[in-house]
C-alpha cells in the first residue's frame, strides 16, 4: 500500500468491482480507448491488477481518496504487454473516474509510485504510453517530470486499422530524472 496526503494506493476488493465498472463503462473515461468494458471484462481486469500485485509486490492498485474511502480509480505500475516494441519494460498508468478530474490527483499518486519503483523496486526506469491525442494523459506524464520518446512511438497492435486511436507515443522517465512536484 502506497499513501500520499489525499490517496490510499491498495490491493483491490470485492466491492470495488462495481465502482470500477461504472468507471470503465463511462464514455468520457474511456475515450481514448477502443470501447468501454463490460462488467465481465472489468472483472477480469480487477483480478489481473489484484494477482499482479500478489505476485510482483505491484500493479495498478485501487486509488482510494482518503477522506472518504471513495474508489477514484487505478493507479500503479505494470509489465508492458509483450507485444509492444517498447517490451520489456515497467509501465505506469492511471485512470480516474471524471469527477477526479483536473485536481491533481493522478499526478499525485503518480509520483509516490515513481518514487516507489526506484526507491523499492531499484528499476531504472519507468515508462507509460497512450493514443497520440490523449492531451490529458500526456500533460499527467509531462507534470511528473517523464519526456516525450519520439522515437519510441508506435502504432498500437492491439488497435484496428484506420481508428484514431492507433497511434500511441511512448514518455521515458528514468532513475536519474527528478520526479516534477
Amino acid at each position: 500500500m502506497l499513501t500520499t496526503d489525499r490517496l490510499i494506493l491498495r490491493q483491490w476488493r470485492p466491492e470495488d468491482l462495481a465502482p470500477l465498472s461504472v468507471l470503465n463503462a463511462d464514455p468520457k473515461v474511456m475515450k481514448f480507448f477502443p470501447s468501454p468494458l463490460t462488467v465481465e471484462q472489468t472483472k477480469r481486469s480487477m483480478q489481473r491488477f489484484s494477482a499482479g500485485i500478489e505476485a510482483h509486490g505491484f500493479g495498478f492498485w485501487a486509488a482510494e481518496q482518503r477522506d472518504t474511502g471513495e474508489l477514484m480509480g487505478f493507479i500503479g505500475l505494470q509489465h508492458a504487454p509483450d507485444d509492444l516494441a517498447c517490451a520489456p519494460a515497467i509501465e505506469i498508468g492511471w485512470r480516474l473516474m471524471h469527477t477526479f478530474w483536473g485536481e491533481g490527483y493522478a499526478p499525485e499518486g503518480a509520483r509516490a509510485v515513481l518514487a516507489f519503483a526506484y526507491s523499492d523496486l531499484k528499476l531504472d526506469s519507468v515508462i507509460s504510453f497512450t493514443a497520440a491525442a490523449n492531451k490529458p494523459s500526456r500533460r499527467v506524464m509531462q507534470k511528473i517530470g517523464m519526456w516525450h520518446d519520439g522515437a519510441g512511438d508506435f502504432e498500437h497492435p492491439s488497435v484496428h486499422e484506420g481508428s484514431p486511436l492507433k497511434s500511441h507515443v511512448l514518455y521515458r522517465h528514468k532513475t536519474t530524472d527528478p520526479i516534477a512536484f
